[in-house]
């Protein structure tokens, strides 16, 4: 299978399940270069969904990393994190990202892993019972 999975969830201030989103995307592709492609799916969905004042957890802390750092790198990673922020920067007041272990994101995890099987992309309003 030729294909990178993507896995979002939100959670309210209680930690209680809102909405989940999987998505995949092909060719595969390095491991940083598809968890990149993942922030700016999750920013590129929050910002159509009009929500503000998020804490958004990833777990790549390369990627945290190199999203909170403004050092410029001409790379494929570089120039997506870039997008990230200028999206990030025009679209969200209040908001945050952080770097989250992955055992806490265990329904993102889930959803990535078993989204290349599925259709391009699906929205779930209540928690998917495979999980």
């Amino acid at each position: 299978m030729n294909k990178v999975g993507i896995g979002m969830c939100f959670h309210d201030d209680a930690g209680d399940f809102v909405l989940a989103k999987k998505s995949w995307f092909s060719p595969l592709c390095d491991v940083n270069i598809g968890e990149v492609v993942g922030l700016h799916t999750i920013l590129k969905w929050t910002s159509h969904l009009q929500f503000d004042n998020v804490d958004l957890a990833l777990d790549s802390k390369k990627v945290v990393d190199a999203f909170r750092r403004c050092v410029g790198d001409s790379s494929e990673f570089g120039c997506i994190i870039v997008e990230c922020r200028q999206l990030f920067q025009s679209r969200f007041q209040n908001s945050h990202v952080e770097f989250n272990r992955r055992q806490a994101n265990g329904i993102t995890y889930e959803l990535a892993h078993i989204a290349p099987h599925n259709a391009r992309s699906l929205t779930y309003d209540d928690v998917p019972s495979f999980i």
